[in-house]
């Protein structure tokens, strides 16, 4: 593990307390409803226009939805397959573009990000029906898991690391690598951060997460590794990049995912940063610690599908 010591910059701490002060109206009567709160999220992301030298392809075939990011002259064999976060019943490709396209233009590749279904409307498995969909239909279109990185953030990080215990336990073929973003692992909610970094969160809040659990599994289930992966047999996974922050909710999923794996043998790098939003990378528009994530997983995206074998 390896613990940034930079102290948060004035954007960060600014969108920090923009974010906590967002997340604790939840608690009151002044919450939004969850149409509400997808449409804010929609009308905050009509304002980005991606470069001109990145071409978005919309897919929409056999069952499987979401959007290729191109930027100009990326080879056409490899990928990063990105699934986002929303505590599963928000977020969009499109919410997470100025970030996925920043890592495929910075890592020299595309990005194909998956438009899964949603809580409470298509609650649990539909999130990783869609994702195993998804992956096998990469792998339909020429793409070798070899030159696949898996990624995702918050829940999309949970979704991610339980496609990958998914595949392994149906004997199909894993990613190259990893990149799990503040993963929520553990839908049990046990992790001591969950409480000690209740009020210091910036995004996520006890409320939020249990809102987000009854939606997706209706209380059900909840120690299933295809749910909570924390809990699942993480030998024989790939390697594994991941980001969290010190002020998370959800810190110790990824302290406790980083000491499991290490037992099981899997190669993990975690960076622990101090003090930063949920899921930070995300505000890469904003925030210059965003910047430098994107640049590390670019390099980790670039060192694991451009050095793999070609072949399986």
């Amino acid at each position: 593990m390896r613990s940034i010591r930079k102290k948060p910059s004035l954007r960060s701490r600014f969108i920090s307390r923009f974010l906590r002060y967002h997340s604790d109206k939840q608690r009151t009567d002044k919450a939004l409803t969850l149409p509400q709160v997808r449409e804010s999220l929609a009308k905050q992301t009509r304002s980005y226009k991606p470069p001109k030298n990145v071409r978005i392809v919309q897919i929409r075939e056999n069952g499987v939805n979401g959007e290729w990011q191109i930027p100009k002259d990326t080879p056409p064999e490899t990928c990063i397959y990105y699934l986002h976060g929303g505590g599963y019943t928000i977020g969009s490709p499109v919410a997470h573009r100025p970030m996925t396209i920043a890592i495929a233009k910075a890592a020299n590749t595309r990005v194909f990000s998956l438009d899964y279904r949603l809580a409470p409307e298509h609650p649990y498995p539909a999130a990783l029906d869609d994702a195993l969909q998804g992956y096998r239909w990469l792998l339909e279109q020429g793409f070798n898991p070899h030159q696949i990185v898996l990624a995702g953030d918050s829940a999309g990080g949970g979704l991610a690391l339980a496609l990958t215990l998914k595949l392994k336990a149906i004997n199909e073929a894993l990613p190259t690598a990893m990149i799990l973003i503040s993963p929520w692992t553990d839908l049990t909610l046990s992790s001591d951060s969950v409480e000690e970094n209740d009020k210091k969160c910036a995004l996520l809040n006890t409320f939020i997460l249990e809102d987000c659990t009854r939606a997706y599994t209706n209380n059900e289930g909840l120690k299933d590794p295809f749910v909570s992966p924390l809990y699942g047999d993480l030998s024989g996974l790939p390697p594994l990049l991941m980001y969290v922050s010190s002020t998370e909710s959800i810190r110790d999923d990824s302290l406790r995912l980083t000491e499991k794996a290490k037992s099981s043998g899997v190669d993990v790098t975690l960076h622990l940063w101090p003090r930063q939003p949920h899921a930070w990378p995300i505000f890469y528009r904003f925030m210059p610690e965003s910047k430098q994530c994107v640049k590390e997983m670019a390099l980790f995206v670039k060192t694991h599908i451009y050095e793999a074998p070609s072949t399986s």
